[in-house]
């Protein structure tokens, strides 16, 4: 098969995908369901709540963080998904990515309440960071799961998910010191 032939064949089992995940939107994830309310108000939630209690002195530093959070967790909660090994199984809508309201709302907007806590105090990031992985991985993944709303697959588990956790937010936390390092050194 050359080039070609795969890019057709490519594009024939992603239109077919497609297809799958709206016609399973549309029969158990859409308006109709709790499912969709819930992830629905696991997206606009936490940044209502965000617009209330950043601290808007330090918002670009925040955010940058927050940001962060959200591309590595998206970008990895994709190759998960792709994987088979963490599957959402409700989601907001079909052509966005299927954990949007929590790689996009939840995770990002949490821990960067926890930078924000941890920096201005001087508390110890690693250990809080730590402590909110745990609840997340085994306290709302569990729930998560216990209610059908995600799946663990091919030995995946919530272990696994704290330990892929811990390393973004580390990652995260780790960039936005650099960045504001060299915006001093400038």
């Amino acid at each position: 098969m050359d080039n070609k032939d795969y890019w057709q064949q490519i594009h024939s089992k992603g239109d077919e995908l497609n297809s799958l995940l709206t016609n399973y939107w549309n029969q158990y994830s859409d308006f109709g369901t709790w499912q969709f309310w819930m992830v629905l108000l696991l997206l606009i939630a936490p940044i209502i709540l965000l617009y209330f209690t950043v601290d808007r002195k330090r918002i670009f530093e925040l955010f940058f963080f927050g940001y962060t959070v959200n591309m590595l967790w998206t970008l990895s909660d994709i190759a998960l998904g792709r994987s088979g090994l963490f599957v959402h199984k409700y989601f907001l809508i079909p052509s966005l990515p299927i954990s949007t309201n929590i790689t996009a709302s939840v995770l990002p907007v949490a821990f960067l309440w926890l930078y924000q806590y941890c920096t201005s105090r001087k508390n110890n990031f690693y250990l809080y960071t730590l402590i909110l992985s745990a609840v997340f991985a085994f306290g709302f993944a569990s729930l998560e799961k216990y209610l059908g709303l995600v799946e663990f697959r091919n030995g995946m588990n919530q272990f696994h998910l704290f330990l892929f956790d811990v390393g973004i937010i580390f990652l995260s936390y780790w960039f936005t010191k650099l960045i504001l390092k060299l915006r001093v050194e400038s």
